[in-house]
C-alpha cells in the first residue's frame, strides 16, 4: 500500500464559488490537520484575503498552494473520480453515500493511482447541478432533517476526517483496476460531452426539443462507465463518423 503521504497527494478539496474567504481558511486548517494539502478553488469570491490567512491558523503552505481556476473542469484536470457534497437532493441522479463509504471509495481509487476530488458548493446555493454533472456520486452527511445545512468549513472537516480514518485503518479495499489505459480525467471528459452534444445537433436528435435532460442523461450513463482513454477515442471516432455522415446526408 502507498504511504498515507502519497495518498493524500492524490485526494485533492476543490471549493466551488466561496462567497467568504474565513470559509477558505478554515477548511484549510481543517485539511491540514488531516494531513491533507491540496485545496483548489473555483472563483472565489475573495482570495487571497487576511480573513482567509487568519482563519486558517498556521495551514498557510495550503493557501500558497492553493490552484485558482475560472472554470470547474480546470480544477479537476487530472482526475478521474470526482465526489460532490450536497446537503439535499437534486434533480440530477447520482449514486448517494454517505461520508465513510465515500472516503472509502474515494481512498481506494487514490490507492489504484487515481487523482480524486472532493467537491463543495457555495455556502448559500451548494453545488449546482452543472457542477455535480462532474461527478460519480454525491456525498449527504446525515444531518437532521430541520437544520441539515453544515458550514462550508465543518463539511471540509467531516470528509477529511473521514478520509483520515480510512487512511489509518488496517486495509483499505483496492480492486486492480479493469483498464489498460488510464482513466479519462474531467478535462478529456469534457472534451468528449461537448463532442457529443455537438453530434447529436448535427444528426439532429433533438429535433427542437430541449437538450439539457438528455445531456444530463448521458453525463450520468458515461461517468457511470468512467470509459479510459483509449475508449474514449473509439467514441470520438463513432462521433466524426456520425458527423460525416450527416453531412454527406445533407448535400445530397
Amino acid at each position: 500500500m502507498p504511504d498515507t503521504a502519497d495518498l493524500a497527494a492524490r485526494l485533492r478539496f476543490v471549493l466551488a464559488r466561496t462567497s467568504h474567504p474565513g470559509n477558505i481558511g478554515s477548511a484549510a486548517r481543517a485539511i491540514r490537520t488531516m494531513g491533507f494539502t491540496r485545496m483548489e478553488l473555483v472563483n472565489p469570491a475573495h482570495f487571497p484575503d487576511r480573513e482567509a490567512n487568519a482563519l486558517a491558523a498556521g495551514a498557510d503552505d495550503v493557501l500558497e498552494h492553493a490552484g485558482v481556476h475560472g472554470e470547474l473542469v480546470d480544477a479537476l484536470t487530472g482526475c478521474s473520480f470526482a465526489l460532490g457534497l450536497s446537503a439535499r437532493r437534486r434533480g440530477i441522479t447520482l449514486p448517494e453515500l454517505g461520508p465513510r463509504e465515500a472516503a472509502r471509495q474515494a481512498l481506494a481509487a487514490a490507492e489504484r493511482g487515481e487523482q480524486v476530488a472532493l467537491l463543495f458548493g457555495n455556502e448559500r446555493s451548494g453545488l449546482a447541478n452543472e457542477e455535480l454533472a462532474h461527478c460519480h456520486a454525491m456525498v449527504r452527511i446525515p444531518s437532521v432533517d430541520d437544520f441539515s445545512s453544515l458550514n462550508l468549513s465543518q463539511a471540509v472537516q467531516v470528509m477529511a476526517y473521514e478520509l483520515r480514518m480510512a487512511a489509518l485503518g488496517d486495509e483499505v479495499p483496492a480492486p486492480p483496476p479493469e483498464h489498460d489505459e488510464p482513466l479519462a480525467d474531467a478535462a478529456l471528459m469534457e472534451q468528449f460531452y461537448r463532442h457529443l452534444a455537438q453530434t447529436l445537433d448535427d444528426i439532429e436528435f433533438h429535433k427542437g426539443r430541449e437538450p439539457t435532460t438528455i445531456m444530463l442523461r448521458l453525463r450520468k450513463l458515461f461517468q457511470r462507465a468512467q470509459p479510459d482513454q483509449r475508449e474514449l477515442r473509439v467514441l470520438h471516432g463513432i462521433l466524426a463518423d456520425a458527423q460525416r455522415m450527416a453531412t454527406l446526408a445533407k448535400h445530397k
